[in-house]
């Protein structure tokens, strides 16, 4: 591999063997390096690949920013999720998870206190990687002096559901997870009661949601034109269909672009079967 920059002792940006660019971090590996020289691949102890269409350059800058042993850490933390969690843990995560890592440290030695008001909304709407988030801050705890708060579970979990789209960019996932309970106010304020956020309807309707973030994220919403299943659906389900034109009034408004009519399709679906839940409560 051959060095491109040098962004400290322990942080470099190679060309590795396929010509991609790659960040290379251990110990030493960029101390009196030159740009062209060969990479000392002894001295290697992680390689973070650009993702996302990441810049190399801004995002070798981020990963020599973070002190090594958090980069460590997070590393190390995130051994214990990829068993549990369906998506690819890349180097965004890691480094995203990291640099995240590294201030709440910074935060806690200066006694800064952070409320994470998305907690409950967190809770209700990814309960396994909630769940495993917490895992993976009893780990990171061990390694520090001073444990961090409970707490910081919630970014944890919101940066393990972020690894399964198609963005490095975490507001993107805070974004989606703001609509998500606005959708469920919405339900709410139609049927004038509460709906349970762990039924396995709810969870259905969630997971469909996060999928349609995707689809209408990257341009690929399901678009197969009206079709007799849509027709049938809406004719059996009026009232779900009325409730689901609500749904799309928000998601159009949030996300700037219209639905088709195959999403208020599964929409309307969707809100029938949590309704049924309702009906049998």
């Amino acid at each position: 591999m051959e060095v491109l920059r040098v962004f400290n002792n322990n942080v470099v940006l190679a060309r590795n063997t396929d010509g991609g660019e790659v960040i290379l971090t251990g110990r030493g590996l960029g101390f009196q390096a030159k740009p062209g020289q060969t990479v000392d691949e002894a001295k290697v102890v992680r390689v973070f690949v650009p993702e996302d269409g990441r810049d190399a350059d801004n995002f070798g800058a981020l990963v020599a920013a973070i002190p090594p042993e958090h980069l460590l850490l997070a590393d190390q933390a995130l051994q214990i999720a990829r068993s549990d969690i369906a998506a690819p843990l890349s180097s965004t995560t890691v480094v995203g998870l990291a640099d995240h890592l590294s201030f709440a440290i910074k935060r806690l030695r200066q006694g800064i206190d952070i409320e994470y008001p998305l907690r409950a909304e967190v809770a209700h709407l990814y309960p396994d990687e909630l769940q495993v988030a917490q895992r993976v801050l009893d780990h990171v705890n061990t390694g520090l002096e001073q444990p961090l708060p409970e707490a910081e579970a919630v970014p944890i979990a919101l940066h393990l559901v972020n690894a399964g789209f198609a963005t490095g960019d975490l507001s993107f996932t805070y974004q989606m997870t703001g609509v998500f309970t606005q959708l469920f106010e919405v339900l709410e304020q139609a049927y004038g009661r509460p709906f349970d956020r762990n039924s396995i309807n709810a969870a259905r309707f969630i997971t469909h949601l996060r999928y349609f973030f995707v689809r209408a994220h990257t341009g690929r919403q399901l678009d197969e034109g009206a079709t007799k299943l849509g027709t049938a659906i809406r004719e059996a389900y009026p009232e779900a269909f009325g409730t689901a034109l609500k749904l799309q009034a928000v998601l159009e408004l949030r996300l700037g672009e219209p639905l088709t009519e195959d999403e208020v399709t599964y929409l309307t679906l969707h809100v029938a079967r949590m309704v049924d839940d309702l009906r049998v409560r």
